[in-house]
């Protein structure tokens, strides 16, 4: 890792620390750069990550502010924070967190402003209009609040390029993995088989129940197979994928695949549920940027389908299928296609797997985007 000039202190503005995507890259980004001092603000509360950063000795300031609400004593409290901590750099993370931090903290004073895009796309049918709103907002800003924007996706740049945002001011940095604890693992079957039993073998997706999941459009692909004779188990991994969401368990009885499909709601073994399982699918129709799942089980030699979306293709590259957003019997063919190399040829299959752990420490280590982070905020 290339060392920096100066230790600088760097103040990250987020809109909340809950469980989600950009949460947990702040998280590894600020515990694993050892160059420069770190210190949190959420508009919000504390979140699941506030107590993990705390641990980590990182400082964190909550504001307290209600979800969707900006407040005047908020604001304030930003601003007095802002000018006491006199931090060299101001990394804001996502539209909200983008508008409000980056102009209190240009109002403190501070010219090393960085935004930080988390999203791909931005379309009425998908997005709230508030939020295009204010996305709309940040690109008429973009030109002079932030001295740069740091893109997760390249499709995020070409998105919001289009709306306005200054494109010489954006800079893809993708996400970065620990790869000491997502590694291969191969007892990982027979640890989950003390808790599930014989399940295998299994398919998998790690994903919460959310209508850009398309868990439906995945019923109806593994309905497709199972017609074809497939004999593998659905594993759905995620919040709210239990057997208390009716609307899913309905589905499921509709496509005759309660024996099928096993509900595992949240874990916190990730790492072993995707070396336990034969292939991870991703089935998203939309909202995607930098898919973290594909990373993930790509890590653990787990080779992935997935739809097109966000930078999923430029993930996998040429270790796994890719397949249009919305179109089940795609991506039943891509899965059963996957499954074929594995059952006749094993040796191709063997050499897949190690392709996949390869191309992420090739390409997506915790220290590469630590290092590209540094590299940003080095920038005079």
């Amino acid at each position: 890792m290339s060392k920096v000039s100066k230790r600088k202190k760097v103040l990250h503005i987020i809109t909340g620390l809950n469980n989600g995507g950009a949460e947990a890259v702040l998280y590894r980004l600020c515990t694993h750069d050892k160059n420069n001092r770190h210190v949190v603000i959420s508009l919000m509360d504390e979140g699941k990550y506030g107590p993990l950063l705390n641990e980590a000795g990182i400082d964190v300031h909550c504001l307290d502010m209600q979800a969707g609400r900006v407040s005047i004593v908020g604001l304030y409290k930003l601003f007095k924070l802002l000018r006491s901590l006199k931090p060299d750099v101001v990394q804001t993370w996502m539209y909200h967190a983008d508008l409000i931090g980056g102009l209190v903290a240009r109002l403190a004073g501070i010219k090393n402003v960085y935004w930080n895009i988390r999203h791909t796309t931005l379309d009425p049918e998908h997005s709230k209009r508030s939020t295009i709103l204010i996305a709309k907002l940040c690109a008429k800003l973009s030109t002079f609040v932030p001295k740069g924007v740091i893109c997760c996706a390249e499709k995020a740049v070409e998105v919001h390029s289009k709306i306005g945002y200054s494109f010489a001011k954006m800079t893809v940095i993708s996400n970065g993995y620990n790869l000491s604890n997502l590694k291969i693992m191969p007892d990982a079957q027979k640890i989950l088989s003390e808790e599930l039993g014989d399940i295998f073998p299994i398919i998998g997706m790690v994903g919460r129940f959310d209508p850009q999941k398309d868990h439906f459009g995945l019923l109806s692909a593994f309905s497709i197979l199972k017609k074809g004779g497939v004999s593998y188990k659905l594993a759905l991994v995620g919040r709210d994928l239990n057997s208390v969401n009716l609307t899913l368990i309905e589905k499921i009885k509709a496509l005759d695949l309660n024996g099928e499909v096993l509900l595992l709601d949240q874990r916190k073994d990730i790492p072993v549920i995707m070396n336990s399982l034969t292939l991870h699918v991703l089935s998203s129709s939309f909202g995607e940027a930098f898919p973290n799942v594909l990373a993930e089980a790509m890590a653990c030699g787990t080779p992935c389908v997935t739809t097109d979306v966000g930078d999923a293709a430029r993930i996998v590259g040429h270790t796994g299928w890719v397949v249009p957003p919305k179109d089940p019997k795609a991506l039943a063919n891509a899965i059963s296609e996957a499954l074929h190399e594995k059952e006749c040829f094993p040796e191709q299959w063997a050499e897949r797997k190690k392709a996949c752990r390869e191309r992420i420490v090739e390409n997506f280590s915790i220290d590469t985007m630590v290092d590209d982070y540094q590299k940003n905020w080095s920038i005079e």
